[in-house]
């Protein structure tokens, strides 16, 4: 049977390590609406998006120039009615050297067409990650959700907590 995790891959002339540095800084390319450290390893940072999506992330994986990867600890969709979506899925960019260029592959794994976010998850995904990382890292900036005012108010943080 065919891998039916979500995958997408770009190609850019600026190095691995350009590369590594621009997916760690999430604020440039996903969201302002982060609580928490993006580029430590074992750490956790929140992650929302209005009341539509909101999860707690772990990085578990930061080797420099090569790869990154997060495991998502919580996660909550409004639209969905399985509320365990997303739950220990990993999130992995792969950083690899060819032909004097860059590649970035971005797998969501456990991301799979089963899934009732699936459509939303995959189309949000090609624009983080096709358009808005690969701007971070060709043009230095990206085109991440705005900052929402009043987004993490202590309640959240203290029940979805940065610590694992």
């Amino acid at each position: 049977m065919q891998n039916q995790d979500f995958t997408t891959t770009f190609t850019v002339d600026q190095t691995p390590q350009q590369a590594f540095d621009a997916i760690n800084n999430v604020r440039g390319w996903w969201s302002q609406n982060i609580e928490g450290s993006t580029d430590q390893l074992n750490s956790a940072f929140l992650y929302q998006y209005t009341d539509m999506h909101r999860c707690r992330i772990k990085i578990t994986e930061l080797i420099p120039a090569q790869k990154v990867s997060w495991l998502v600890l919580d996660n909550y969709f409004k639209f969905t009615e399985d509320k365990t979506e997303w739950k220990n899925t990993q999130i992995i960019f792969d950083i690899t050297e060819k032909d004097g260029k860059t590649q970035v592959q971005f797998t969501h794994q456990g991301l799979v067409p089963q899934y009732e976010c699936y459509e939303v998850c995959r189309e949000a995904w090609t624009h983080y990650i096709q358009d808005s990382l690969q701007a971070l890292i060709t043009t230095g900036t990206g085109a991440p959700n705005v900052k929402e005012e009043g987004s993490f108010n202590a309640s959240l943080i203290e029940k979805w907590g940065l610590e694992e």
